[in-house]
């Protein structure tokens, strides 16, 4: 049962973190310090990517009309006007491709560079600076587009152009672990004028792909062949981070109408120090 709790506890930290922009690694590195699964070493690290299955599988319900490329209801752009085709969304088949484009960059650094990169940053000093320089950076933007509208207030005006930088962007949270995925391809979108709200809709599609390609890798790095507690411990984590990011995917969708980045920012600066503190401490 203690193993149990302890899954649903790093459910519920990872259905918060993986959507707001204040680094999921940062938080798991200190819960773990302070949790301790009951597993081998192996099983932890394909839990701590796998459980963000759950939390895309949010994504996936919240936002399906506005992600699932087939249909004839509600089709004012099919692709063609019979047959197949004519089921087909054409706007949404354009995002889709957007998203694939901004995507590249980090799935083949990822598929290439992923163990070495992680041997070669992730520890508490890299997360802890990453968190705080890209803390700063949220303050900074959202300071000089204070006052200013955005260029881009809708999915369909995204460009491949801007998808691209976007997913420059998401490469650096693939190399730097604490940077925060969320957090980096907002701020690369605001920087390049994305609307708050076009800018979180867009990273959280993005995460789809990414997220099902490293969960993917990592089953098969770990293998399919599982205990029973295994199977219960993977399956409560990914159920917990479900329902939680359901919540917060709702709650951020709301904030950011009415509110910016700034707060995000500050935490990350304030847990980016205090990283560096208890781990400096420890040390």
């Amino acid at each position: 049962m203690a193993e149990f709790w302890d899954a649903v506890l790093f459910g519920i930290v990872e259905g918060i973190t993986e959507w707001l922009p204040i680094s999921s690694t940062g938080h798991m590195i200190l819960l773990d310090e302070f949790v301790k699964l009951d597993v081998s070493p192996e099983f932890l690290e394909m839990f701590l990517v796998v459980i963000q299955l759950g939390a895309i599988l949010a994504v996936v319900l919240l936002f399906w009309k506005q992600i699932w490329p087939f249909g004839r209801k509600d089709n004012h752009n099919p692709v063609g006007k019979q047959g197949v085709l004519a089921w087909c969304k054409k706007d949404i088949w354009l995002l889709w491709f957007k998203i694939i484009a901004a995507c590249l960059p980090a799935a083949v650094v990822g598929i290439l560079f992923d163990e070495y990169f992680e041997s070669l940053f992730y520890n508490s000093v890299c997360v802890a600076l990453a968190l705080i320089v890209f803390g700063v950076g949220f303050l900074i933007i959202e300071n000089k587009n204070k006052g200013m509208r955005p260029k881009i207030n809708s999915l369909g005006q995204i460009t491949y152009r801007t998808a691209l930088i976007i997913g420059l962007f998401q490469l650096i949270a693939a190399i730097f672990p604490g940077t925060s995925r969320s957090g980096a391809t907002i701020l690369g979108a605001l920087l390049i004028g994305v609307s708050r709200t076009v800018a979180a809709e867009f990273t959280f599609f993005l995460a789809i792909p990414v997220m099902f390609g490293a969960s993917l890798l990592k089953m098969m790095k770990f293998g399919f062949s599982f205990t029973g507690d295994e199977v219960m411990i993977l399956a409560t984590g990914m159920l917990t981070a479900f329902l939680v990011s359901v919540l917060v995917i709702k709650f951020l969708m709301g904030y950011i109408k009415k509110h910016d980045f700034k707060v995000f920012g500050w935490y990350r600066i304030a847990l980016g120090v205090l990283v560096l503190l208890y781990f400096g401490l420890a040390g």
